[in-house]
């Protein structure tokens, strides 16, 4: 820290009202509630809390305020927070098949068991300015109308029927899954591992990635095989009660990839999948999640590891904003020490160069000195 700065402590007290201050801003203007944030800066408070490990709409738009807007430090201070929270127990596996869905979109079928369901997306704008919405102006009721309800099967079931992608696979009974938030990182890592630490993952970090495979480093050919955004029940196993106690819903945003394969000698040609799952709604990191799942799978599908996005070690070491962030910014504190050190060595060096290529002008340095 800066204690040595001139002030010492108190110094660092005033940077800490200095901050609030301009936080609040200018006091003629109403300050900003968290209710605001979270109904009209859904999409913002979505990542927080999904790079920030904890489903709390409040919290996360605290955050956003307490933070000024900077969203990496908003997903450290959630971080932080959920480091205090008892925990009770791990909820059953959500079952996105049963999603109330919101949002259900397919670029690899144009007409699929239960529809397409557009929902609330930028997709169709047309990307100008609205000075309507400056001026603050009314927003008329969404168009609404009564249909029956309607199975959506998921589009992997439908490849599956020919037998044309991998199968789902199942999870040993004996398997518990691992947990990042208590337990270190280890390489290599299994699958559930590495999804969580992509769903946790910083989605400019995950999106470069992800756009590389695409422009032919560790090309897959994808396919949006299903994007779907809905609400998903939580529940719990209680010992003490015979069935699974239901805590409740969350909304979240799944895709699967579809990916070639030309096969391998354990495997015939099929399509491969790559999968991305996380809170709120926020298709372009589900997206870039599962580019990335599907390149890190190059190791157990034989394929040949030739790009950063397949280098799990590198992806999942550099994919976390918060660990990133710590390690850049700590760049800003006191290295007086360290410093020192270098320029001594560094004009030690300078000398012993000057000697070696201009002889006679350190002499004459010498001299002069003597």
């Amino acid at each position: 820290m800066y204690v040595a700065v001139k002030g010492g402590e108190a110094a660092i007290r005033n940077a800490h009202s200095l901050l609030a201050d301009r936080r609040r801003g200018d006091r003629s203007v109403p300050a900003l509630r968290l209710d605001q944030i979270v109904e009209q800066l859904a999409l913002g408070v979505d990542r927080v809390m999904s790079e920030g490990s904890l489903y709390d709409r409040e919290l996360a738009a605290l955050a956003i305020v307490q933070a000024r807007g900077d969203m990496i430090e908003a997903i450290f201070l959630v971080r932080a927070y959920r480091t205090t929270l008892p925990r009770f127990g791990y909820s059953k596996p959500i079952d996105t098949g049963a999603m109330l869905v919101e949002r259900r979109v397919s670029a690899t079928y144009k007409d699929l068991p239960g529809g397409q369901l557009l929902g609330p997306t930028f997709d169709y704008t047309h990307r100008l300015l609205d000075p309507g919405l400056a001026a603050g102006a009314d927003v008329a009721e969404p168009l609404r109308r009564e249909t029956e309800a309607q199975a959506m099967p998921r589009v992997s079931a439908i490849l599956a029927r020919e037998g044309l992608i991998e199968p789902d696979g199942e999870m040993p009974q004996d398997h518990v899954p691992g947990d990042i938030t208590r337990e270190p990182l280890e390489f290599p890592m299994a699958r559930d591992i590495r999804l969580q630490s992509l769903s946790r993952g910083d989605e400019g970090f995950l999106l470069a990635l992800g756009y590389s495979t695409q422009r032919g480093y560790a090309r897959n050919h994808p396919f949006v095989g299903e994007i779907r955004i809905g609400e998903v029940e939580l529940e719990l196993d209680v010992p003490e009660l015979p069935f699974a106690a239901p805590l409740g819903t969350v909304r979240v945003t799944e895709c699967q990839m579809v990916n070639q394969f030309k096969g391998s000698a354990k495997a015939p040609p099929q399509f491969t999948r790559g999968y991305g799952l996380v809170f709120g709604q926020s298709e372009r990191k589900a997206m870039a999640m599962a580019l990335c799942d599907r390149a890190l799978r190059a190791s157990e599908l034989g394929e040949d590891i030739i790009a950063a996005a397949q280098d799990e070690e590198f992806v999942i070491s550099h994919s976390d904003n918060v660990q990133a962030t710590g390690f850049v910014e700590h760049l800003k504190l006191p290295h007086y020490v360290d410093f020192q050190a270098e320029l001594d060595l560094v004009r030690r060096m300078r000398a012993e160069y000057e000697a070696r290529e201009n002889p006679a002008k350190v002499e004459e340095k010498r001299e002069a000195a003597e």
